[in-house]
């Protein structure tokens, strides 16, 4: 019994799905409680912990049977049917290739840096949840990214632990015949050896590359040594073996993925390898190549400005890719470089990863709706002439999962309301639960979570306050920091100008009044990293420091060092106040709010990303005017007095207004209300939802249906963009005529169709949007084949409209139409009526 014990506890401790399984953690304090606290990691605990130790909790029939249970309770729920497996039984959908720089699975696992590490991550989790068939594809860092201290001046210190493979919860890719399964890609002067892991993550698998190899040239080995560390050339190699290697990567295994998803544009050279590797398998060139596998890749941009976006000197792609592209793909470089311009003909226009990942993708999403608009005008230059509301780029909000972010009090709150997993469920059984738990209950919750929380803080404070060479007696006084009946505010994020950290401290007396405050005290607990490299960001947390250590807010405000995800987990899990203030429109989407919800905590947070859809007074509080501003410095100054006046005029009065027993009511009202209408909505469950009906599972289906008969459609694809590149110029129209009708007005238009076939083009008549509402489009139908009543070479289109708006606002246009293609994004054409 105990060595099947062992076996049960080994099975756990390789699958990071017991890392938001909170029996699964239990087990690992009980068999060693320092080290778990410490590394989080079951893996090293069962590696490194004392095997003594763990012999004796084996032989514990009560351990042994907790052990038990955990491990039975994840095997039924791997083997227990998944939404995917019964809404979609007999889907083409096989397999997806999520391929990201970075995933934040488990801080056992730690080869994330933020945000988009945490959709990722997050997306992954909840993919496994669903049985949604996704596979993650990325890289092994041997340092990732980097851990911070604060020296004594306050001073941000990084440093940079070494990822021992042994000690991760990974395992080495083999071969058929046992052998580590080990790939070569090509780099200039020489190749590069790339080793292969795998981390189970519940019902799907993350696939992870390093160059780390004995073979490799020294500077190869340390390719994938750090996270967004060195320059250009380096993050080149990087993205190189992230997206060719890592397609090569699914072809050894035997996977054939249809849909690619692309999660930033870091991975775009994917669609290189995706296209080069069907040439092979069909004798197709690589333009057919392209026109066919795009169909099956799906871009999600997380970027919020065109300068956030990788981009690599032209020298520098001929260096790296110019022999790939003439021996892989049959191209010359500059036919490589026109994919990555936004002009094909600029020699001098840098090579645009994002711009190689539309050009290469079916479809495009954003993170959120505003950070929709955003990107559809940042990309708008590569639709000349098209509305910016037609720009091709969609959204799919973020969302977290669930179950990694709730605490062990949140999680039986759920359970007793609604079952634990209620938030996946889109009937509203979250909303009908929560909301019928009483006041009492919910500020029970609240209260017992806050205080976890305050005991936590106080003990990582300790900590990095003896690491940074604090004497004992400092160190010891952090026990005494913080109430746990006091309001509690949290701030925790990557410290840069535009999230704009610091906007509480635009007026300190205010802020020292607002915390020490006798009757109703206010308490901040802040947390984050500044990038290596970005100076102003660790500015903005010396300022933190100073205002803490100089004023008589060092009682009131901790800052906690080295921010990560157990930091990030215990902040979630017991602030009352989750603030955030970008700059407007710079945070695409923010996922550090959404986690909250399922705590019970409530947001204040600029109208800015997600919380620009999610907002409702019911739910939480907003500052700013849902606008976006250019003059920086005044809006700081007006953003920073709106939210004082929040706080001090909304925030604080309905924590402290209490009733008979001592329950804020407004307050709780609001705690359930957003915890039953935002947790499953921001939930990355209800993403993967969205994914798989919009784009995974209609991408499957037109890939497969344009690789088929060695890619017959693909051609078809192929020659309708040539037959429309050819003729274009030559298209026009030769009258346009209006009438009036009891219905409403009926429009007549000659075009003339340079030759092309009818069916190539659509003609529409466009109006633009009313009151913020969308473009009313509406179409034409041909009257006859081409030259019947019509000049020759031409075609008479008529279409009627309502009289609910001026017949002077629409406008007659010429797009091109195939079915099963995607335009603009696989032809931008578009002709208007002069």
């Amino acid at each position: 019994m105990t060595d099947d014990s062992l076996e049960a506890l080994t099975e756990l401790a390789l699958d990071l799905r017991s890392a938001w399984d909170h029996g699964a953690e239990r087990l690992w304090r009980h068999l060693d409680e320092p080290l778990w606290e410490f590394t989080r990691n079951p893996w090293t605990v069962l590696q490194t912990g004392s095997q003594q130790a763990i012999g004796k909790a084996l032989a514990d029939p009560k351990f042994r049977a907790d052990v038990d249970r955990v491990a039975g309770a994840r095997r039924a729920a791997l083997s227990a049917p998944a939404w995917f497996h019964t809404a979609h039984p007999n889907s083409v959908l096989t397999q997806v290739a999520y391929f990201s720089m970075e995933f934040m699975l488990s801080e056992a696992l730690p080869i994330y840096s933020g945000g988009l590490g945490n959709v990722a991550g997050d997306q992954l989790k909840s993919a496994s949840d669903l049985g949604v068939p996704v596979i993650g594809v990325g890289l092994l860092y041997s340092q990732g990214y980097f851990r911070q201290i604060i020296d004594r001046a306050g001073g941000q210190q990084a440093i940079y632990p070494y990822n021992s493979p042994d000690q991760l919860p990974i395992t080495p890719l083999r071969t058929a015949n046992g052998e580590w399964l080990r790939l070569q890609i090509d780099l200039p002067g020489m190749p590069v050896w790339l080793r292969t892991w795998q981390a189970r993550v519940g019902r799907t698998r993350l696939l992870l590359l390093d160059s780390n190899d004995p073979a490799n040239f020294p500077a190869w080995r340390g390719i994938t040594s750090e996270l967004y560390g060195g320059g250009p050339e380096l993050r080149l190699r990087q993205e190189l073996i992230l997206g060719i290697g890592g397609w090569r990567l699914l072809s050894a295994l035997g996977i054939h993925p249809e849909v690619c998803h692309l999660n930033e544009g870091h991975a775009a050279f994917a669609v290189l390898e995706r296209a080069r590797a069907w040439m092979r398998e069909s004798g197709q060139d690589f333009a057919t190549a392209l026109a066919a596998t795009r169909a099956g890749n799906l871009f999600t941009t997380h970027t919020a400005v065109a300068a956030g976006f990788d981009r690599f000197a032209p020298e520098l792609i001929g260096q790296y890719l110019g022999a790939y592209a003439r021996d892989g793909l049959g191209i010359d470089t500059e036919a490589l470089l026109a994919l990555g311009r936004a002009n094909a003909g600029d020699r001098s226009e840098s090579f645009n990863m994002a711009y190689l990942a539309i050009r290469g993708s079916g479809a495009v999403s954003a993170v959120s709706r505003l950070h929709g608009e955003v990107s559809r005008e940042i990309f708008s230059g590569l639709f000349p002439r098209w509305p910016q509301d037609e720009v091709p780029v969609a959204h799919v909000t973020n969302g977290v999962h669930v179950p990694s972010w709730d605490s062990a009090q949140a999680e039986k709150l759920w359970a007793g309301a609604c079952t634990a997993d209620c938030w996946q469920s889109p009937d509203g059984a979250a909303a009908v639960g929560i909301r019928r738990l009483s006041d009492a209950d919910l500020w029970r919750f609240r209260n017992e979570s806050r205080a976890a929380l305050i005991e936590a803080a106080r003990e990582h404070l300790a900590r990095m306050l003896r690491v940074s060479g604090e004497s004992g007696d400092v160190a010891g006084a952090a026990a005494q920091l913080l109430d746990p009946q006091v309001l509690t505010l949290g701030f925790a994020r990557r410290f840069a100008t535009y999230k704009r950290p610091n906007l509480l401290l635009r007026d300190a007396p205010r802020l020292l009044r607002l915390l020490s405050n006798a009757q109703c005290p206010v308490q901040l607990i802040i947390a984050g990293k500044a990038h290596p490299a970005d100076e102003p960001g660790q500015e903005l947390i010396r300022q933190w420091l100073q205002f803490i250590r100089g004023t008589a807010a060092r009682n009131h405000v901790i800052f906690l060092a080295d921010y990560d995800m157990a930091v990030a987990e215990q902040l979630v899990h017991g602030v009352d106040v989750w603030i955030n203030t970008p700059r407007r429109p710079w945070e695409a989407c923010g996922t550090s709010g959404m986690k909250v919800l399922v705590n019970g905590g409530l947001n204040l947070s600029q109208l800015d990303g997600w919380w620009a859809e999610a907002y409702a007074p019911a739910v939480g509080w907003a500052i700013g005017d849902a606008r976006t501003h250019g003059d920086e410095g005044a809006w700081d100054d007006r953003d920073a007095a709106a939210l004082f006046d929040v706080l001090e005029r909304e925030v604080v009065p309905s924590f402290y207004g209490r009733d008979a027993a001592g329950v804020p009511t407004a307050w709780v009202a609001r705690m359930r209300e957003s915890m039953a209408t935002l947790t499953a909505q921001f939930s990355s469950s209800r993403a993967v939802h969205d994914y798989t009906q919009r784009y995974y599972l209609p991408g499957a289906q037109e890939w497969l249906r344009r690789k088929a008969q060695w890619g017959a459609v693909g051609r078809e694809v192929l020659q309708w963009g040539g037959r429309l590149d050819a003729a274009w110029p030559r298209l026009r129209f030769e009258g346009v005529a209006m009438s009036t009708t009891a219905r409403g007005f009926e429009f007549e238009v000659q075009l003339f169709l340079a030759g092309l076939p009818s069916q190539d083009l659509a003609v529409q008549l466009y109006a633009n949007g009313i009151d913020g509402g969308g473009p009313q489009v509406y179409d034409m139908t041909l009257q006859g084949q081409p030259g019947s009543g019509a000049a020759p070479g031409c075609a008479r289109y008529r279409a009627a409209v309502p009289a609910n708006r001026p017949a002077g606002d629409y406008t007659a246009r010429v797009v091109p139409r195939l079915a099963g293609a995607s335009v603009p994004l696989e032809a931008n054409h578009i002709l208007w009526q002069r």
